[in-house]
């Protein structure tokens, strides 16, 4: 595990418990490109540039200031910002626990980070972790990193207990904005269709078999071109598209295509990914496949 990124306590009543702050996910699958010169094919750097003084600014120099009216800043020091007024800023401090369904995380969550208990607060880390897993509950909190005070939320996982960086309510943009229509007229065939093709496409989830496909083809095209070669891999040809006259049409066919890839024992046709490992169907993945024909 690298090296903690913060170091304080998380409070929850009575209890205080030391903990360290770790980042619990990495872009390792991350693909960059660096700015080159098009004529030296090297580098190009970024300069602080000072336009008012027309100089350079070294980044030593560089002094922190907020912009209180337009063209008018002051400036605020590390010192002055260990002296806000936030108790957030020394430790984790839980304002309630909620429902698990209650968090709309697909707009709500950012990032991840792992909490590690000091050697001597195991046991009460243990028992949060123990009866967050046992409530089914989520703790919400509020927490200073890095200039800015955060809603965050604590649940356990793996064993561990994980806290998610959350947008502020104020950041949610909503879906009132988006042109959706108020009236749509679905028919119980339709509906029944679908439920049907997505039980066909039901899989349970295993992050281990989704590959970085881009990446890899863009090391291909790299090695490629290192070693002189023009053969460069080409895109693949999309599959050609089907006249579709309308939307149970498409279900229909959606269906068929689920039927027949499922025949093969293929999962790119039923919606997963092509780089998708072949595993053997399960007692589990057999049964529903048995209902699933009863119910089709």
């Amino acid at each position: 595990m690298p090296r903690s990124i913060w170091k304080g306590s998380l409070q929850f009543g009575m209890v205080n418990i030391p903990v360290r702050l770790y980042l619990a996910t990495e872009s390792s699958s991350k693909v960059s490109f660096h700015l080159l010169c098009p004529d030296h094919r090297s580098r190009i750097k970024n300069k602080r540039w000072c336009p008012e003084g027309d100089h350079e600014v070294a980044w030593g120099d560089v002094v922190r200031g907020y912009e209180y009216e337009k063209g008018s800043y002051v400036i605020l020091t590390d010192d002055d910002l260990e002296k806000l007024p936030l108790e957030s800023s020394k430790a984790i401090d839980i304002a309630g626990f909620i429902k698990d369904e209650e968090l709309p995380g697909a707009v709500y969550y950012q990032s991840a980070y792992y909490l590690e208990p000091e050697k001597s607060a195991q046991k009460p880390y243990a028992l949060l972790k123990k009866t967050l897993e046992n409530t089914g509950r989520v703790a919400i909190a509020k927490f200073a990193l890095r200039e800015r005070e955060r809603l965050v939320s604590v649940h356990a996982l793996d064993g561990a207990l994980v806290m998610n960086t959350l947008h502020w309510p104020d950041e949610i943009r909503s879906t009132a904005d988006l042109d959706l229509a108020t009236e749509v007229k679905v028919s119980p065939a339709e509906v029944k269709m679908a439920e049907n093709l997505v039980g066909m496409m039901a899989m349970e989830f295993d992050p281990s078999e989704f590959k970085d496909e881009y990446k890899h083809a863009l090391e291909k095209i790299v090695e490629a071109k290192v070693e002189g070669r023009e053969d460069l891999v080409e895109a693949p040809e999309l599959a050609a598209e089907t006249t579709v006259v309308d939307l149970m049409s498409a279900l229909k066919a959606s269906v068929a295509r689920a039927k027949e890839e499922e025949k093969k024992g293929g999962r790119a046709g039923r919606g997963g990914h092509e780089s998708l490992v072949q595993r053997k169907p399960t007692a589990k993945t057999e049964k529903s496949k048995t209902a699933r024909k009863k119910a089709s």
